[in-house]
């Protein structure tokens, strides 16, 4: 098996979990701006690791707690739809990349603002 079936499988599931998780999980839990970043399959396809992205800080808890306690449901879910012969468990972890993206681009507005703002 080469790494490009794994990749290929991995970016299926990124569409799947994130398909369902907008449009059949109704958990008050999951709200806010998120996003599922990327998908790390190991090489025997048991498992899944979903990289979730939160922008609200006071939002990132609980809707990783609601994708903890529905991790059942999507693999489910996606057996169903994907055809496997062995779906993968499902591991959701916090992934803050974006928002650490989002406080440098702030932090580095700021600096050129001051900059500016000392040269007139």
């Amino acid at each position: 098996m080469t790494y490009q079936r794994t990749d290929r499988l991995a970016e299926e599931i990124q569409r799947e979990v994130d398909d369902v998780i907008r449009h059949e999980l109704h958990d008050p839990r999951i709200d806010g701006t998120y996003s599922v970043t990327r998908v790390e399959v190991t090489r025997d396809l048991r498992y899944a690791k979903c990289f979730v992205s939160v922008l609200e800080d006071d939002k990132r808890e609980g809707l990783l707690e609601a994708l903890k306690s529905a991790k059942g449901y999507i693999r489910r879910v996606l057996g169903k739809n994907m055809h496997l012969r062995y779906t993968p468990e499902i591991l959701f972890v916090d992934d803050r990349n974006i928002a650490y993206g989002v406080h440098i681009a702030q932090v580095l507005s700021e600096v050129t603002k001051g900059e500016h703002h000392d040269e007139t």
